[in-house]
């Protein structure tokens, strides 16, 4: 492909984007592409000359797109939301054309600093104290696995390699906690999952008894994980309690807010984040509430020194004169190579503005306590978690159906019901064995009347399915 035909073909690109953002909501949400089906389609094998643009782009349009789920999609209630915005996209755009790779600052000291001014400016946003100091990995999973494993060298310094470590977090932490002990290292005694309160937040009271039978059989508690927003239920662990256990335990104290830190952009909500100025590291994601293009986690360090003493790699070939004055983002995480994420959350800061930012995050926790207020007003309908940010959870009970399989089917059936028509798109969880529906507001272009379709389709599947208690047809 030359130039000419780069350009020609960029063009009708930017439309074909254009064009989808515009009208994404009138596809249905979810694929319905059985397994299988996207690979029957394509080629056994690659071909033996290159094809023509067109050809390339016609089987996109005719194999991809129909098996495509559209996280963009305004009927998106599921998981969470991974948001995208135009300004993030076209960032994204010249993140591709430029194709910087920032091992080093002398790679390109534009990606570093600007990740640097990014960061700081994000910081501000959400009310970080100072002192933090901010990296962008791909994910709060990778970030979550950088602050274990610099929990467990920092232990292992202070005690070293032979006494049993520990890890600490609540049991409605994210899977990926669990998994990052378990790529550290911990053994699986090591690895603690601690009692929540009614509310699903860790207790403070059952971490502390836990580290100190943990201590009095001789291990060593190295690592300690708050979640500002759980994955099922948004619970918000005390902060300031669990971080004054773990410091008087001496572990690390590291604080998932993935998802519930980027409501503290709106001050009204800032009070989730009450004792962070606790924590050793922090690791929030614009990519999900703060319409960054997926992939952009922004990890806060307080200490970096001891970042760079578990991650610091310097062979022969890296070395460069601005070594000593300038920071190398290769040392603060696991991969050397690493792309320029900064440029499309600079983009987004700049076009949306801190009141841009905050009205998103305002009309969304709306939107989900108005879902929330409709389902405690009608009968035999129940809220299952209380609802601080954008999720709502919650399941129908019929009269005389009690706790157990048939009831947990006919929620399901529900879900079912609801995903089947195309235009929302739900999941579940379990929440103290029950299941339960997730409806989780977050994605750019919602607005009430979807959140009004999807409590609409939910009784109408109970009106259209229910006969007796026998659940859904």
């Amino acid at each position: 492909m030359d130039h000419a035909e780069f350009r020609a073909r960029a063009h009708q690109m930017a439309d074909w984007i254009a064009d989808y953002l515009e009208t994404v909501g009138d596809r249905r949400v979810v694929s319905g592409a059985r397994p299988g089906e996207i690979q029957g389609a394509l080629a056994g094998g690659p071909p033996e000359q290159g094809e023509a643009f067109d050809r390339i782009f016609a089987d996109f349009e005719r194999v991809i797109v129909p098996g495509l789920t559209h996280w963009q999609h305004p009927g998106w209630f599921g998981y969470f939301a991974s948001n995208s915005s135009p300004p993030s996209v076209l960032a994204e755009m010249l993140v591709a054309g430029l194709a910087v790779n920032g091992i080093a600052w002398q790679t390109s000291p534009a990606a570093t600093e600007l990740e640097q001014v990014a960061l700081d400016w994000l910081r501000q946003l959400i009310g970080l104290p100072e002192g933090f100091h901010g990296v962008i990995q791909d994910t709060a999973s990778t970030a979550t696995l950088t602050a274990v494993l610099t929990a467990r060298d920092a232990a292992w310094a202070r005690a070293g390699r032979s006494p049993v470590l520990s890890c600490y977090a609540s049991e409605e932490a994210h899977s990926s906690v669990f998994k990052a002990a378990r790529l550290a290292g911990f053994m699986p005694e090591g690895i603690r999952r601690v009692p929540t309160d009614a509310a699903f937040a860790m207790r403070a009271d059952a971490l502390r008894e836990m580290l100190t039978e943990d201590q009095a059989r001789g291990w060593v508690p190295a690592c300690v994980v708050a979640t500002v927003g759980t994955t099922s239920s948004t619970a918000l662990d005390p902060l300031r309690a669990i971080g004054t256990v773990a410091r008087d335990a001496g572990a690390f104290f590291h604080v998932d807010a993935a998802y519930g830190g980027a409501a503290a952009v709106a001050p009204e909500h800032r009070a989730i984040l009450d004792g962070v100025e606790l924590a050793d590291s922090f690791v929030v994601n614009p990519h999900k509430w703060l319409l960054t293009n997926f992939d952009c986690s922004a990890y806060y360090v307080r200490d970096p020194d001891l970042l760079m003493r578990s991650f610091a790699a310097l062979p022969e070939y890296l070395k460069t004169a601005a070594d000593s004055e300038v920071v190398n983002f290769r040392d603060w995480g696991i991969p050397l190579g690493r792309r320029f994420r900064a440029l499309k959350l600079w983009f987004v800061l700049r076009s949306y503005g801190a009141e841009g930012l905050r009205a998103l995050v305002r009309e969304h926790v709306r939107l989900a306590a108005l879902f929330a207020g409709w389902v405690d007003a009608a009968p035999e309908w129940q809220r299952m978690a209380p609802v601080p940010l954008g999720l709502v959870c919650f399941r129908h009970v019929p009269g005389g159906m009690t706790d157990g399989p048939e009831l947990d089917a006919h929620n399901r059936r529900i879900l079912e019901f609801m995903n089947a028509s195309g235009e929302v798109f739900l999941t579940h969880t379990t929440l103290r064995g029950r299941f339960t529906l997730r409806l989780a507001v977050g994605q750019r272009t919602t607005e009430e009347h979807h959140v009004r379709r999807a409590w609409d389709l939910a009784r109408s599947a109970v009106a259209e399915g229910v006969r007796g208690h026998s659940g859904l047809k």
